[in-house]
C-alpha cells in the first residue's frame, strides 16, 4: 500500500497541549483521528492509511500558547481581510464590506458561532505564518521533514497546511509525490494568502510545485476557508477540481473533507 502522508489546518495547537507539548505525541494523536475518518469512508477493513501527520500548529504560537507579538499586531487586520474577501467573493456590495472592515470585533462576537471561531482561529495562525519569517520557516521545515523521512506517494494537505505543504514542496523540489490531494484550500485567496506565496505568483499565476505529479483539489462549495473554491483560476498544473456539497454548518472540518466521496477515485488506486 502507498505511504501517505497528512498536514493538518488550523485550530490544532490543542492536540500539543494535550500531549504533554510534544510535536510528535500531537501528530500521533491526530493520525489516529485521521485513519478513522479515512476509514469510515473507505470501508472494509481497518488499518492504517496515514504513515505520518506532518505537524507544524506549536510553531505557531509562543511558549504559552498565545499568538506572537509580531502576528498579534497583524491579527486584527488578517482578521478583517478575511471577512472582507469573504464577503467580495460571496458578491456582496462595497457598502457591506466596508461594514465589515469598520465593525469587525462586532461582528465576531455577533456573527453564527462557527463562522466567528473559524475567523478567530484563521486569522492568528494565518497572520503568525505570513508575517513571522522564522515562524514561517519552521513550520514548513516540519512538513518538509516528514515528507523526506516518510518518501509517500500521497500527500494531503487541510486548510492552512496546503499553503505550508505548497510552499515546503516548491521549498525543497528534490522532494517527489505522485498525488498532492489540497482539501478547503486558502491558497487562492486574495489580498489575504495568493499574494503572499513563496514563490511569488508571476502574473497573477502561482504553479504547481516541480516535484508533484498531479494534484486534486477538492473544495466544499460553501467553504469560507476556501476562496475562491477552485484554485484552478489560480494555478497552473491543477489535474482535476471537485466542487462539493459537504455541510450548509460543517463545511471545513477534515473529519468532512476525507469522509467525502469526491476523494475516494483518487485514493483508491493507491490503496490497493
Amino acid at each position: 500500500m502507498a505511504v501517505i502522508v497528512g498536514v493538518h489546518g488550523i485550530g490544532k495547537y490543542n492536540y500539543y497541549l494535550q500531549a504533554g507539548r510534544s510535536a510528535a505525541g500531537a501528530a500521533e494523536a491526530m493520525r489516529l483521528k485521521w485513519d478513522r475518518y479515512l476509514h469510515a469512508a473507505l470501508g472494509g477493513e481497518s488499518r492504517a492509511y496515514f504513515s505520518e501527520i506532518a505537524y507544524f500548529s506549536h510553531h505557531l504560537r509562543d511558549d504559552d500558547g498565545s499568538v506572537p507579538r509580531r502576528a498579534a499586531a497583524a491579527m486584527e487586520a488578517q482578521t478583517q481581510r478575511v471577512l472582507v474577501d469573504w464577503a467580495r467573493n460571496l458578491g456582496w456590495g462595497e457598502h457591506v464590506t466596508g461594514a465589515l472592515k469598520s465593525f469587525t470585533g462586532w461582528l465576531l462576537n455577533r456573527l453564527d458561532d462557527r463562522s466567528a471561531a473559524f475567523a478567530k482561529l484563521f486569522a492568528p495562525e494565518v497572520a503568525a505564518y505570513l508575517t513571522d519569517q522564522a515562524r514561517r520557516e519552521r513550520s514548513r521545515q516540519a512538513v518538509s521533514e516528514v515528507i523526506r523521512k516518510r518518501r509517500p506517494n500521497v500527500v494531503i494537505a487541510h486548510s492552512l497546511g496546503s499553503v505550508v505543504a505548497y510552499e515546503a514542496l516548491w521549498a525543497n523540489p528534490d522532494l517527489e509525490i505522485d498525488l498532492l490531494v489540497t482539501l478547503g484550500s486558502p491558497l487562492g485567496m486574495r489580498n489575504v494568502v495568493f499574494e503572499h506565496l513563496l514563490p511569488a505568483p508571476i502574473n497573477g499565476r502561482g504553479e504547481r510545485p516541480r516535484g508533484v505529479r498531479r494534484w486534486v483539489n477538492i473544495a466544499d462549495k460553501d467553504d469560507i476557508a476556501a476562496i475562491p473554491p477552485d484554485l484552478a483560476r489560480s494555478f497552473t498544473g491543477i489535474d482535476v477540481e471537485e466542487l462539493v456539497n459537504l455541510d450548509w454548518i460543517d463545511f471545513h472540518t477534515v473529519e468532512k473533507y476525507l469522509g467525502c466521496p469526491a476523494l475516494d477515485p483518487h485514493l483508491r488506486p493507491f490503496l490497493a
